[in-house]
């Protein structure tokens, strides 16, 4: 590498954009408390960030084609950190999810232009150095970020997993600036802003449709609107997408069964393996009485089996078709999914690590290659497409995930504690229960939640990894005069939450 700069001020903003995908985890019990924050306040403190960065991810990327990569990756990461300082210093559970929503919108114009500037900054063999340290920084960050959450949460507050980016953001700015080139897509392009305000009020009404659901009820007027609301927004997408010159994301790319189900693959991927850890992470604090630093131990055999599995997998499964180390992936988080639903009144930290680990292994099999696989199943012009629409997938995935989770989490409590004190037990008060109910009930209860929704995502890995041996069996590209030529850009990358 001839100069280290480019990368270095590309991989803190992106480090710190995946850090906090899943840095609020451990410390959801500690926000309810400190703003009295529901369940569904908990739910949109996730998926708030999620939700932005998965909707506008592909709008972004083609605004920063015309716009400038550099110009707006500086700008999302000043947008960034004001919207962290607004985090931290939130007073009720509204202000911090509006904040979190805008903290995505940051990290969707910080992400979707990160590859495409190291693209610009580097080529040949430096190229290749830069994008294999990118990677190793992404996943540094999903693995550490429940850790550095605790660390923070247990030490100086939940409102420092916040503060902490302001500093980090100051330096990614001024470097950025200072070594990181200018660059901008193919001329003439257009930006599909219909499109992506199309899509993005689907993927919001549907999550929002569905933790609705967990609170009132799957027939209850406002979560029917919604949810309808949502389906009027994917077909007025599809509307856009098939008249519109520059789409964010080319219909006819779907013909292809690989591409397809690659795309399936990835939001069944980031739901099964990440989407229970909330709950999780509640029930190791709340109701077994653990700190954040040690809950969040609790859950690192995920991370540190897929950073194994992934490191030596890379080089003993070279050659291995893409259908099979993520299908099998897939099928094994699905196995690890049902592997924790065996909890009781009774059980400890300890029951979850068979779950964790075997869903490890599968998450090292899936990440590395899910945009490659995509990647393999179009014209090489359609590349930057593709990658956004994978990684856009795979964070939708985790958003809905959290929601779906959540929602049968709280539906299995409410028959044994009802309406009220079931979402107070899954929203981390199970102190304020506790001189109500017994501790055998309270236990009880949130386990029998816990199981239902592990089994339920356990379903989602088994169904997914099915899908993806079916259909990506054959790797087909689709004829380029199928899809027509569009610029060819470095994809978007991999983040795991």
């Amino acid at each position: 590498m001839r100069t280290w700069g480019p990368l270095t001020a590309v991989s803190l903003g992106t480090f710190m954009l995946l850090l906090d995908v899943t840095i609020v985890v451990v410390a959801l019990p500690d926000m309810a408390r400190a703003l009295n924050a529901s369940l569904s306040d908990l739910q949109w403190v996730i998926d708030g960030y999620a939700l932005a960065l998965a909707a506008l991810l592909l709008g972004v990327g083609a605004a920063a084609d015309v716009l400038g990569r550099r110009r707006l990756n500086v700008a999302g990461t000043a947008l960034f950190a004001l919207a962290s300082l607004g985090c931290g210093l939130a007073s009720n559970a509204d202000v911090l999810v509006a904040a979190r929503a805008l903290q995505g919108l940051g990290a969707a114009a910080m992400f979707a232009t990160t590859l495409p500037l190291l693209g610009a900054a580097y080529q040949g063999r430096d190229r290749s150095v830069a994008l294999g340290v990118w990677g190793a920084v992404s996943g540094a960050a999903a693995a550490m970020g429940p850790i550095v959450g605790g660390l923070l949460t247990e030490g100086p507050g939940w409102r420092w997993i916040f503060f902490v980016n302001l500093p980090v953001s100051v330096a990614s700015i001024w470097l950025t600036l200072r070594v990181v080139p200018e660059s901008k897509g193919q001329a003439g392009r257009r930006v599909d802003w219909a499109g992506t305000a199309t899509f993005a009020l689907f993927a919001g009404a549907l999550t929002y449709g569905v933790v609705r659901a967990g609170s009132e009820g799957w027939t209850s007027a406002a979560t029917t609107v919604t949810l309808a609301v949502s389906v009027l927004a994917l077909v007025g997408f599809v509307a856009v997408e098939r008249r519109v010159a520059h789409p964010l994301l080319d219909l006819r790319l779907l013909r292809t069964p690989a591409f397809t189900g690659v795309l399936l693959g990835a939001i069944g991927y980031n739901a099964a393996a990440f989407g229970l850890m909330p709950y999780l992470s509640i029930w190791l604090q709340t109701v077994l009485g653990m700190s954040p630093v040690t809950g969040s131990l609790v859950m690192l055999p995920l991370a540190a089996m897929s950073f194994v599995v992934a490191a030596v997998g890379g080089r003993m499964l070279h050659g291995v078709p893409a259908r099979l180390t993520i299908g099998v992936g897939l099928l094994l988080i699905g196995v690890g999914g049902i592997a924790l639903a065996v909890l009781d009144a009774g059980s400890s930290w300890g029951a979850l690590i068979p779950g964790l680990t075997v869903a490890g292994i599968g998450t090292g099999l899936v990440a590395p290659g899910l945009a490659g696989a995509a990647l393999a199943a179009v014209p090489a012009a359609n590349s930057g497409m593709a990658g956004g629409a994978v990684n856009t997938f795979r964070q939708l995935g985790y958003a809905l995930g959290v929601a779906v989770f959540g929602t049968v989490l709280t539906s299995r409590m409410q028959d044994s504690l009802g309406h009220d004190a079931a979402h107070t037990l899954a929203g981390g008060g199970a102190e304020a229960l506790r001189g109500t109910l017994s501790e055998h009930t309270v236990r009880a209860a949130f386990a029998s939640g816990l199981n239902a929704a592990a089994v339920v995502a356990g379903a989602v890995g088994l169904v997914a990894g099915v899908l993806v041996l079916v259909m990506v069996r054959s790797a087909r590209k689709a004829p380029e005069d199928e899809v027509p030529a569009a610029e060819t850009r470095i994809p978007a990358g991999q983040p795991q939450p």
